[in-house]
């Protein structure tokens, strides 16, 4: 009788692991897939989804006329720009550079792809400029039609913070009004996700528009009872750097009915650790190595062809 509980225990242990480590979750590429193209331009988000990411990441500010312009910073950062100049841009310089300043006309000056990154060594070099949200989703939407791929998911992140509140960006209320207009004038409110750093523009959608998901992006060691009180309410999704995550954390979400997606998973050792932890989705500069460990399909060693 003692043996067969064992064995009993034993297989349904297996049974949970094996559920888990096959569980599907979306692949996000992180401001397209960063390691290998200019970061959240066009051809960076089309070879994510070569790659096989199922969600495009980005970040998103405001130009002076009102236009939603992906792009990390608020102002053209030093480590990749070439002002319309073709001058490259100083660290001291770079938040003189101001997009909230700029129109896009202006903004589309800038040269954002030919200098590279040098964080990332495999990135191929390529003019480029920062491109409006609404030209990210025509271009997706379109690639997706014609290879007929599921439809793609959009994780937005808009980047706020209440020492740029009119100076780098419009006020929370207005900001995530602009953004929504593009979603809503593409139809995509039932496959975008919008994250933040900051709770604000996260409190003004639960009150505007509850039925879009929300994701509360989080870097300090604060711990998530504190991080979810600052916000108020339990958020569709907890989207912490992968540090950390364990499987407490794991088990939090699961009790709150919280998605679990961590940010920004690179190294291959890293998001293997991340595949025993039944996550919903992970974030990564390099898709390839995600859908490989993931999805076990046939990758080559971070030599994804680039066009």
């Amino acid at each position: 009788m003692k043996t067969t509980v064992i064995l009993f225990l034993i297989l349904a242990f297996t049974v949970n692991l094996a559920s888990q480590s096959s569980k599907e979750i979306s692949i996000e590429g992180h401001r397209g897939a960063r390691g290998y193209l200019p970061e959240n331009t066009i051809p960076s988000f089309i070879l994510a989804l070569e790659q096989g990411a199922d969600t495009l990441e980005m970040d998103v500010v405001i130009s002076r006329d009102n236009k939603v312009v992906v792009s990390h910073e608020a102002w053209f950062s030093s480590v990749v720009s070439l002002d319309p100049k073709g001058d490259r841009i100083s660290k001291e310089a770079e938040r003189g550079h101001n997009i909230y300043t700029m129109t896009y006309k202006e903004i589309k000056r800038y040269d954002v792809g030919s200098i590279g990154n040098e964080g990332f060594p495999q990135q191929k070099k390529l003019k480029a400029h920062k491109p409006l949200l609404a030209d990210v989703f025509t271009a997706a939407e379109k690639y997706a039609r014609e290879k007929k791929i599921g439809p793609i998911r959009y994780n937005i992140e808009i980047k706020s913070n209440p020492q740029g509140d009119n100076l780098f960006h419009p006020m929370p209320a207005a900001f995530v009004e602009l953004v929504l207009a593009d979603v809503v004038k593409f139809k995509l409110d039932k496959r975008v996700i919008l994250q933040s750093f900051d709770v604000r523009p996260l409190q003004e959608l639960r009150k505007t528009s509850p039925h879009i998901p929300l994701a509360l992006l989080v870097s300090n060691k604060d711990g998530i009872e504190k991080n979810l009180e600052r916000l108020g309410f339990v958020p569709d999704t907890y989207s912490p750097n992968f540090s950390l995550v364990d499987s407490k954390l794991v088990e939090y979400c699961r009790k709150h009915n919280m998605k679990l997606v961590p940010w920004t998973v690179n190294e291959v050792a890293d998001i293997e650790r991340m595949k025993t932890l039944a996550l919903d989705g992970i974030i990564t500069d390099y898709p390839d190595r995600a859908v490989r460990v993931f999805r076990k399909k046939a990758a080559s060693d971070d030599s994804a062809e680039i066009r």
